[in-house]
Formats: C-alpha cells, structure tokens, sequence
C-alpha cells in the first residue's frame, strides 16, 4: 500500500473528513499546513492537498512540492485551484450551478470520457463523481483527461504524467469540503472509492 500524507489545513472539514475512520486508515501521516515548509516529505509516496487551503501558506512549499514530484511522487490536488501553481493546469472559472439535480431532465454537464481507465472500471462510477462544477482545466497535452464538461471538453479530473517526473491527479471535485460539511451524499461514494484507489490502484 502506498504511504500517504494528507496536509491539513486546520478547518473543519479538513478535521471531519481526514480523521474518519473508514479514511485516515489509508493515511500514514496529516501534516499541518504551516509546519509543511519544514516537514521532510521524502518516505511518502503520495501527497494529498485539500481543497481550500491557504494559498499565502502553500506557495511557501511550492519547491518542496516540485521535488517531491519530480522524485516521481504522485501529488493529488482536490477543488478548484486559482492560482498558477499546478504545471500547465490552466484553470478557467464558471459560474456554479448548484441546482441543476432540481430542474427538468437535468443534466449534470459532465461526462466520463475513459471509463475503461483504473479509477472508473474498479472503484467510481460518473455518478460518485457528479455533484456540480466549480470550473475546468485545461491541462497539458498528453493528459489522462477523464471526466469533462460536456459544454466543451474542458477537464474536471485529469491525470498529468507528462510536465514532471511524478503524478499529477487534479480536478476540480472538493469531496473533501461536502463530505467535511455534511453534504452531498456523492462526496462520501467518492472518497470511499478514492482512498482505495490512490492506496492501491493503478495510478
């Protein structure tokens, strides 16, 4: 099983969702945020970022990140991400629907474009990963894009082994934030489908 470090953030969700049982069993260790400058990350083999984190506090391990990377670790990055820090992520805003389950024939707007792919063929399903859209990326050519946007193919979960020597799993999806406030039951299919996958799958 691959050893896992989860950064902290100090919020809530952060608390609730990565001292959950059924969760922090796939974790080795939860590294505060503002001590990650001057934790030494080398033992892991995956490094988790949740979403929303103090972007003032996650650019001071901006190298640290990169090196871990670029020893050939597998970074996974939840939730939106603004900020340029991710390799040629090229994150574009849309305005959130969060009602969209409520109207006529609904439709998410998201699409699984490899269900042949590890994560979907054994451990999600579209539906674990579909609760709404906060924006997409448009990654680096040579991606595994796996969920897109129907509007125009922009990804919401990708897989990027080509900008470093290590992984990337990015996307958009902040299950971590739901599941820590207590909704959205497809936030908990996904991270109960999720952990196995990063502690034991084909990444």
């Amino acid at each position: 099983m691959r050893k896992i470090a989860v950064i902290d953030g100090g919020s809530s969700q952060h608390h609730r969702t990565y001292t959950e049982p059924k969760y922090r069993k796939y974790i080795d260790t939860l590294i505060y945020l503002p001590d990650l400058v001057e934790t030494s990350i080398d033992e892991f083999d995956v490094l988790l970022l949740p979403s929303q984190l103090h972007m003032g506090l996650l650019m001071k391990s901006m190298d640290k990140i990169y090196e871990f990377a670029n020893r050939g670790g597998i970074i996974v990055s939840f939730g939106p991400q603004l900020n340029e820090w991710i390799p040629g992520h090229n994150w574009e805003f849309r305005e959130t629907n969060f009602w969209w389950w409520l109207e006529k024939n609904p439709k998410s707007g998201l699409v699984l474009q490899k269900p042949d792919h590890d994560l979907f063929s054994r451990y999600l399903t579209l539906a674990d990963s579909t609760w709404h859209q906060h924006g997409v990326y448009w990654p680096p050519k040579g991606s595994d894009i796996l969920v897109v946007s129907t509007e125009d193919g922009g990804a919401v979960l990708y897989i990027d082994k080509v900008s470093t020597k290590g992984t990337w799993v990015v996307m958009t999806l902040d299950p971590d934030y739901h599941y820590g406030s207590y909704f959205m039951p497809a936030t908990e299919r996904f991270l109960n489908g999720f952990f196995p996958w990063l502690a034991e799958g084909d990444v």
